[in-house]
């Protein structure tokens, strides 16, 4: 089979999808959304608290298949909006960090002094922790900053689009464990959603049960966002506890 044919198998699977062009127009509009508040609201940082400077790249691209039950029924719903082969990049951090151990996340890191812009550091971070070529990635656009009191970070969230994806892996194992491309589908499906309410911690969380991972907090926060602003997010029920170990 040529890959013309592969091509068109897979658009006659998940309908016919909208052009690249039209999903980066999607996502250029949550440039101009209202900030995130509901899950994110945070207080600027104290004054003369030692804040740094972090990015995350919110990676969108084409290709993974869903891998629950739940996100697979999304495919027809998903495939009449036309973004049924949609996914996105998140990874597992180590076990042994710092801060965050173990939580899902979007690739990034803090910036360096040398980096020259908030979207040099989320594709340098990228690279280094997944081994994904920068060159195949088309930066949208970067969001305000947010500020994480918990590893005292003003995270910039980076919007991009992958042109021309790449193999993703764990590459650095003491930074992290798992790199997987996550499938909108199982990000929307409601039967993959609930809510977390760490003990120690007095707020509550979303959390997406997407089959390989259990995203939740600022990570979480930020996709219950943008699905709800991109319009592709369903009704969940919000008084649904999912665990979480950490």
């Amino acid at each position: 089979m040529t890959s013309a044919d592969c091509a068109r198998t897979r658009e006659g699977a998940v309908g016919l999808g909208r052009d690249d062009d039209a999903i980066r127009e999607d996502l250029a509009g949550l440039l101009h959304a209202p900030a995130p508040g509901e899950w994110l609201r945070r207080a600027d940082a104290p004054a003369g608290m030692n804040v740094r400077d972090a990015a995350v790249l919110m990676l969108f691209g084409r290709g993974q298949e869903p891998r629950t039950p739940a996100g697979r029924a999304e495919m027809d719903r998903l495939s009449q909006l036309g973004i049924a082969d949609i996914d996105i990049v998140l990874l597992q951090r180590a076990a042994t960090l710092r801060h965050h151990a173990g939580q899902p996340a979007f690739p990034g890191g803090a910036r360096d002094e040398t980096d020259t812009s908030s979207a040099f550091t989320a594709l340098r971070e990228a690279e280094e922790e997944t081994g994904l070529d920068p060159a195949g990635v088309d930066v949208i656009g970067t969001l305000p900053p947010l500020f994480v009191p918990h590893s005292r970070f003003d995270v910039t969230p980076v919007l991009a689009w992958w042109q021309e994806p790449t193999q993703v892996a764990a590459v650095d194992r003491a930074e992290s464990a798992l790199v997987a491309r996550v499938a909108i589908a199982d990000l929307v499906a409601p039967d993959n959603r609930g809510v977390f309410a760490p003990r120690d911690r007095p707020f509550e969380t979303p959390v997406f049960d997407v089959g390989v991972m259990r995203p939740w907090g600022f990570t979480a926060g930020l996709l219950e966002w943008a699905l709800d602003q991109l319009g592709w997010a369903r009704d969940w029920d919000r008084t649904r506890r999912i665990h979480i170990d950490f």
